[in-house]
């Protein structure tokens, strides 16, 4: 049965983790409305999941929010290099890992990084599904289906990052635009009610 103090409860405990999903939805309104992503939430969303990290967990807790911040970057850098998102969507991902990066610490070191693999899964699952359903109500499955192809062979066979970067430049006013935002909130919130993140 469903409990108002219990859940209550449950949010004060998890307060972190319902702050980061409270500012996925605010990111995913802005970047469906602006299609864009502003510094000033990405930013500041960083650097507090730093400060969260180092005040309740240490240096230690530092470190590993910052390896989890650097993963989030990581993660989204090669669909950011080819034109598929923003730099703020990038961004956005790095500051879940600010906060998730000491999840399961100290008991488990690695358990920021795993929240992090699993969210990111999420996110392209959400991503792709979003795309597909875009593409198909457009009517442009043929296009977007060799635009995707061109983009993997340039991969297997460019090694130069500034000349992808430059194709991806020439491509981006021909792609479709998906204010990934939106994916990364969705699939990130999901998985963190499915691991019992959020009670």
């Amino acid at each position: 049965m469903f409990s108002t103090t219990n859940f209550s409860d449950a949010v004060l405990q998890n307060w972190s983790i319902w702050l980061v999903a409270v500012t996925l939805v605010v990111a995913a309104v802005i970047d469906g409305w602006m299609l864009k992503v502003p510094n000033w939430l990405t930013y500041p969303m960083i650097l507090s999941g730093w400060v969260y990290s180092v005040t309740n967990f240490g240096w230690l807790g530092l470190l590993f929010s910052i390896l989890a911040t650097i993963a989030g970057l990581v993660m989204l850098l090669p669909l950011y290099s080819v034109g598929g998102m923003g730099a703020g969507d990038v961004k956005l991902l790095a500051g879940v890992g600010a906060w998730v990066g000491t999840h399961g610490h100290p008991d488990n070191y690695w358990g920021g990084l795993f929240v992090m693999l699993c969210a990111f899964c999420a996110t392209a699952i959400v991503g792709g599904g979003i795309s597909i359903v875009m593409v198909l109500w457009r009517g442009e499955w043929a296009k977007h289906h060799a635009q995707f192809l061109a983009i993997l062979t340039e991969f297997a066979t460019i090694r130069d990052p500034n000349r992808l970067a430059a194709i991806a430049a020439g491509r981006k006013s021909s792609m479709l635009l998906l204010p990934y935002g939106i994916p990364i909130a969705i699939g990130t919130i999901i998985y963190f009610a499915w691991s019992g993140m959020l009670i």
